[in-house]
């Protein structure tokens, strides 16, 4: 039986454990379940504490971020998998099984997500991870099941296990060797894109990314930034940058950078005339900062080079920002991916 840790990390989430930690524990099985603080100002260590004495607390003296928080609490716990659960996410009975037996049987697969489908309309996925995320050749991410704004209804069409992109930080299980071996995540993101990077990385160094859709959970979602919040806008785009440009083939990277950037202007111009000029400063801020630190983003890249920069079979080879704003596909299965 493989040691599994189901670990949750918390952030002023007191209404959210109260929600959803009775259904983690309900549902799975012997798996350890530790919540990790971060260092919250409400009560929420409290709660657990009165409530649930046997689930294993660590409470760090900062907040850390998505990245820095979970980088910080797997050093000190020991299992053979790992799974990160978002305190937003309802999972349901059985639902680790399939994900162990997926890495069990895949020893070159390093993560694996489930089907996530969304808690406020469950009939559909839900943004964060839909049926497995995807990169096009600009660095946009998309789902299987959510393509931008839109996301597909749930009628088991992604009932398969596949080999994708990225795996959802939301919910995921990952071998904790090689989270470990690849140095966990990259802390400069803070939160946002940070799991499509460590996935980035891994298939760089050989593992692959899977999704397993016999395992479904429900996640709420914007449960610490919603998506009309500029600061998610800002993360956004400049971890997008950071994405591209620490992982890129060297010669992708001087053709397609410079086009990034300037759809990203677009973008912003789009918010401008849409009346969110919040957004719109965002983005500006996203470039700005990126490249007030590009010494260390090019220290990043050195870094990571020993990976080698090479094409990854699972990133999608077209625009899905023509696909969607120009030909109006809708849908991952008319993308011809």
């Amino acid at each position: 039986m493989r040691n599994i840790a189901v670990v949750i990390l918390n952030y002023n989430g007191r209404e959210l454990l109260s929600k959803f930690l009775p259904g983690v524990v309900q549902h799975s099985g012997t798996a350890r379940i530790v919540v990790v603080d971060n260092a919250s100002t409400d009560d929420s260590t409290v709660w657990v504490r009165q409530n649930f004495p046997g689930i294993e607390l660590i409470t760090l003296p900062n907040n850390f971020g998505f990245c820095g928080g979970y980088n910080v609490a797997l050093k000190k716990i020991q299992a053979d998998y790992y799974v990160l659960l978002n305190s937003d996410v309802e999972v349901t009975q059985g639902w680790l099984d399939p994900l162990t037996k997926a890495l069990d049987q895949n020893p070159a697969a390093a993560a694996v997500q489930p089907k996530i489908l969304s808690h406020r309309q469950p009939t559909h996925f839900e943004y964060a991870g839909a049926a497995g995320g995807y990169l096009d050749s600009l660095g946009y991410p998309f789902c299987r099941g959510r393509l931008f704004y839109v996301m597909e209804e749930d009628e088991q069409q992604y009932n398969d296990q596949k080999d994708i992109f990225w795996a959802s930080g939301a919910c995921m299980m990952v071998r904790s060797e090689l989270f470990h071996q690849m140095g966990g995540f990259d802390e400069d993101f803070f939160a946002h894109m940070e799991e499509i990077d460590l996935c980035w990385r891994w298939q760089r160094a050989g593992h692959r990314i899977l999704y397993e859709g016999s395992s479904t959970v429900y996640h709420l979602g914007g449960a610490t930034l919603h998506a009309s919040n500029p600061r998610k806008t800002y993360l956004n785009f400049r971890n997008g940058l950071s994405l591209l440009y620490k992982n890129l083939p060297t010669g992708e990277l001087l053709i397609k950078f410079p086009l990034r950037i300037i759809l990203d202007w677009i973008a912003s111009i789009k918010f401008l005339f849409d009346g969110t000029t919040r957004d719109a400063w965002a983005v500006m801020r996203a470039h700005f900062n990126f490249i007030s630190r590009w010494g260390r983003e090019h220290d990043r890249r050195k870094h990571s080079r020993n990976l080698g920069f090479k094409r990854i079979p699972s990133r999608y080879s077209g625009s899905v920002v023509w696909k969607f704003f120009i030909l109006g596909v809708r849908k991952y299965t008319d993308l011809g991916a």
